[in-house]
């Protein structure tokens, strides 16, 4: 009897062992791990914000100063560090304004009536932390607070989180051209040649994307105040050092870089980058690695550049720097390690 047309016996064993190789075995446990790898940094880092050390300044009389800080850095669960202090209001207000301190307490030398500097275009959570928490330290002792926000959040920047998203922006299309150039023609450039056509395809879609989220997120939307030029360069720089890691893991591990890229900018990197909570709301772990990761070190540029007319940025900026030119290099590297005599056919590949 002739077998009917696409019908025919049922898989055997080893039919059913070749559907699954182990190499995809081994994918679809790596995409388990980095699944779960996810959510437990992100709720580890988000689900129970703290105010731990927030570094303020202090201006009072010099009789009292003393006292006053001590009062402060003893409060129950030691939200508040007074590392600084101000000779009067206006070098207190000044220290915020220039992103030294998270917020400046001064104390009336004549009355009851203090003032507290805040800066939410820093954070409105971390600004609302620290006015809350003074306010109830400064009531116990039955004085009053009145909060003055040195910096606010444009009206179009809700809570304070464009920049933040505007990094996580940047970053996706940093490691997506990366996978692209990947995809379209192998994990591992094979010529030192082709490694620096990519990280030239690469920085140029950098300058690229800069210069349009900046517009989009300024003139365009209106989300972030500040020199947009200043911030399409944060954004070139942040886009070009997270596709030139991600190139550079691609070198060391094939298409399993990849996924090592997302691990260090989605899932250690955006959690603990400062954005819905900044560092001091944030656990040790997420505190210690933030400042050292792209996103991290790209929102807080960004804020600075947005609302604190680019003050404190030498240190985040030097990050980013850092994070592009080990990418660059390394791809570079790997690339003259693999390079081989090529045909000329071959040679007429662009990437």
């Amino acid at each position: 009897m002739d077998r009917i047309p696409g019908y025919g016996p049922s898989p055997g064993p080893g039919d059913a062992r070749g559907a699954v190789t182990l190499r995809a075995g081994l994918l679809v446990l790596g995409v388990l791990l980095l699944h779960l790898a996810f959510i437990a940094s992100y709720l580890g880092a988000l689900h129970d914000p703290r105010p731990d050390r927030v570094p303020i300044a202090v201006a009072a009389p010099g009789d009292r100063r003393a006292e006053v800080v001590r009062g402060l850095e003893e409060l129950p669960g030691h939200p508040l560090e007074a590392e600084r202090t101000a000779s009067d209001a206006a070098a207190a207000r000044r220290l915020v304004e220039r992103r030294e301190v998270d917020g400046a307490y001064v104390v009336d030398a004549e009355g009851r009536s203090d003032t507290l500097y805040v800066a939410s275009g820093g954070g409105t959570a971390l600004a609302e932390a620290v006015r809350e928490t003074v306010t109830r330290a400064a009531e116990a002792e039955g004085r009053e607070v009145e909060v003055r926000d040195v910096a606010p959040a444009a009206g179009g920047d809700s809570r304070g989180l464009s920049a933040f998203y505007l990094i996580i922006g940047w970053c996706v299309g940093g490691y997506l051209v990366a996978a692209a150039l990947a995809v379209s023609a192998g994990a591992r450039p094979a010529t030192v040649r082709r490694a620096a056509r990519r990280l030239l395809v690469l920085a140029g879609y950098a300058v690229a994307a800069g210069l349009a989220g900046a517009v989009i997120a300024g003139p365009v939307l209106g989300a972030l105040p500040g020199r947009v030029l200043a911030l399409a360069g944060t954004g070139a720089l942040v886009v070009f050092a997270t596709g030139a890691l991600t190139l550079a893991l691609q070198g060391l591990f094939g298409m399993f870089g990849i996924g090592l890229a997302l691990l260090l900018v989605v899932v250690l990197g955006n959690p603990s980058a400062g954005g819905p909570y900044a560092y001091p709301l944030l656990p040790a772990f997420w505190q210690a690695i933030g400042p050292v990761l792209i996103p991290g070190a790209g929102t807080w540029t960004a804020r600075s550049v947005a609302y604190f007319e680019g003050h404190a940025v030498l240190g985040p900026l030097l990050v980013l720097a850092a994070w592009a030119v080990a990418g660059t290099a390394l791809t570079l590297l790997l690339a003259r390690f693999r390079s081989a005599p090529r045909s000329s056919l071959d040679e007429l590949s662009f990437v």
